[in-house]
């Protein structure tokens, strides 16, 4: 949870700082590449994270995603340039999301999942705190001590979580093929979807070029433009056939094509781009057209991350008392919904003390729906595919927030030069011109001009963000038709699984034998499914190595109940209602 929350600080300090960190590059118009590049390279390597832990082990890969997350932090502080920020932003996103992605699967790895939701509340109580510091410190930080110091703060803070992994995180942790198959690393990774993450990495990679870059940097007839969006359709293509033949797929199809975890999961898609769309353009908005500070901004969107969290801790608690599921998913969205509509009604006649009442909803909606579908993805898989549906799901949220940040600076980008051109006024069209680059370039730029032309410039930006928060009510209402016809069944109470299969622990001799067994049959399955590369074959000798796991990861966490007990039971029943 430690090295979760300083993830989300790192992550949300963007939000911010990044119109006083552009704005000291004179690159306000890349604004979006900041936060783009992060969770781009975080969503490209997450789903690389969960199948290369199940083959080394946890920890090594917990120590190395903590130690990119630190130099990485330590690049962004002594960065000399916009585009030698940008490519540290982009180390530090495969650092980052990788502490955020493993968090999740150590959690999954020693929780039973009719206990997830209360542990799903203290993930989500990192969350918050993480982005409610990185959103109000960042802006305070960058007015009173620099941008810079915004980074070096937290370079004690993670060189610790550094240590602590090595210290505290369990050797046994996870299937660990390389060492429970007795197999060398050349021979474990043979085993890796190599062809579907290279194929996921050229699709990702070139649909965020192409929609940062087209009618922002470039025009949308531009080569480097329209070959992006080339290769991200030829790359997509490639990687559903792959992905379709694929043994143990990066990115399992099913997850995503079918019900009820496809709807889960493209609800959170689209979820995450209307949250982001609000979290990205907030500060802009108190920025350009409330003429508010850094500071000022990040403590309004302390407001907005605050909330999330207080929705996500009731969310948890509700589903660990009440086994149900469906119903924040329902609330959650609709919510969003609202919320999008009150983002759309800020205007610059809108009172500064109204704001923080206006931009929270679609956190409280993302708060209720993203841990209830978590639990529920997990309790629609198998014990042995946690881990890759863990980094699935932080794919997919991750997809979501790239394109909404990047969609909504699109449009916004675009939206501002029309109103630019359409309002702003001047005795020549050089000079006009000049206005419409220097404001563009620099939020700060606006407080310099007469007070005609600054009124002008507010009331250009103040149009363009309604039309880019629009946006979010569309998306919003995707995601409602996404959650409301599916059926989650309901996860079982504790003392109905007694009832049917006796309480965990009654027959531990029976597990013990069972698991003997699979220590005797396990390295011949494997060996069997090296050879003839069956996708039985293979799951069945991973099945056999997270049993061992999950046991010693269980002796590992004392009183935690393992996940390993309601693998083998079941977890959820058959009634669909709400």
């Amino acid at each position: 949870m430690f090295g979760a929350t300083l993830a989300f600080f790192d992550s949300t300090l963007m939000a911010s700082s990044h119109p006083v960190i552009t704005s000291y590059f004179h690159a306000s118009n890349a604004a979006s590449w900041l936060s783009t590049v992060f969770y781009l390279s975080s969503t490209v390597f997450q789903p690389l994270y969960g199948r290369v832990s199940d083959t080394i082990g946890r920890r090594p890969v917990v120590f190395f995603a903590a130690v990119m997350f630190f130099a990485s932090t330590a690049w962004c502080a002594f960065a000399g340039s916009i585009g030698s920020f940008i490519a540290a932003r982009a180390v530090c996103g495969l650092g980052a999301g990788g502490v955020m992605s493993m968090a999740s699967i150590l959690t999954s790895d020693v929780v039973k999942i009719e206990y997830r939701g209360i542990y799903q509340s203290y993930f989500n109580m990192a969350w918050g705190l993480g982005n409610g510091l990185g959103a109000a410190l960042g802006g305070f930080i960058c007015d009173r001590l620099g941008w810079r110091a915004a980074f070096y703060i937290q370079l004690p803070f993670i060189f610790a979580y550094a240590i602590l992994t090595l210290v505290s995180c369990p050797p046994h942790l996870g299937p660990n093929l390389a060492k429970t198959q007795g197999m060398t690393l050349r021979q474990a990774f043979k085993t890796f979807d190599t062809l579907g993450a290279i194929n996921l990495t050229i699709t990702v990679t070139c649909l965020i070029l192409g929609v940062n870059l087209g009618g922002n940097v470039f025009t949308w007839t531009h080569p480097l433009v329209i070959t992006s969006l080339v290769l991200f359709a030829v790359a997509g293509t490639s990687l559903y056939f792959v992905e379709r033949k694929a043994q143990l797929p990066i990115l399992p199809l099913k997850l995503l094509s079918t019900i009820p975890l496809g709807n889960l999961m493209w609800s959170n898609f689209f979820s995450a781009i209307v949250t982001n769309t609000v979290l990205f353009n907030v500060p802009l908005y108190l920025q350009a057209v409330k003429q508010s500070s850094p500071t000022a901004s990040g403590l309004n969107l302390l407001v907005l991350l605050v909330g999330g969290t207080v929705t996500a801790l009731l969310c948890g608690l509700y589903i660990t008392l009440t086994r149900r599921m469906k119903p924040p998913m329902v609330w959650g969205t609709l919510i969003s919904f609202i919320g999008a509509i009150c983002v759309t009604c800020l205007s610059s006649d809108t009172p500064t003390w109204s704001v923080p009442l206006l931009i929270p909803f679609c956190s409280f909606g993302q708060g209720l729906l993203f841990p209830a579908t978590t639990i529920a993805v997990l309790a629609l898989n198998p014990q042995d595919e946690q881990a890759v549906v863990t980094t699935t799901l932080g794919l997919v949220r991750n997809l979501g927030a790239i394109l909404g940040v990047a969609i909504s600076s699109w449009v916004l980008q675009n939206a501002l030069l029309v109103y630019l051109d359409r309002i702003v006024t001047a005795p020549d069209p050089e000079t006009k011109e000049h206005i419409i680059r220097m404001v563009r370039e620099s939020v700060r730029a606006i407080r310099d001009l007469d007070p005609k032309h600054r009124k002008q410039v507010i009331d250009a930006y103040a149009k363009s963000m309604r039309v880019t928060f629009a946006l979010g009510i569309v998306i919003s209402v995707v995601c409602i038709l996404m959650i409301w016809p599916t059926h989650v069944p309901h996860l079982q109470r504790q003392e109905e699984l007694d009832r049917r299969t006796g309480p965990v622990g009654e027959s531990a001799e029976e597990e013990e034998e069972e698991e003997e067994s699979d220590d005797e049959v396990g390295e011949n399955e494997y060996e069997e499914a090296v050879r003839d590369t069956p996708y039985e074959s293979l799951s069945r000798a991973v099945t056999a190595s997270s049993r061992r796991s999950r046991a010693a990861a269980s002796s590992a966490a004392g009183s935690i109940p393992s996940a390993y007990d309601l693998a083998r039971r079941p977890s959820f029943d058959t009634s669909f209602s709400m």
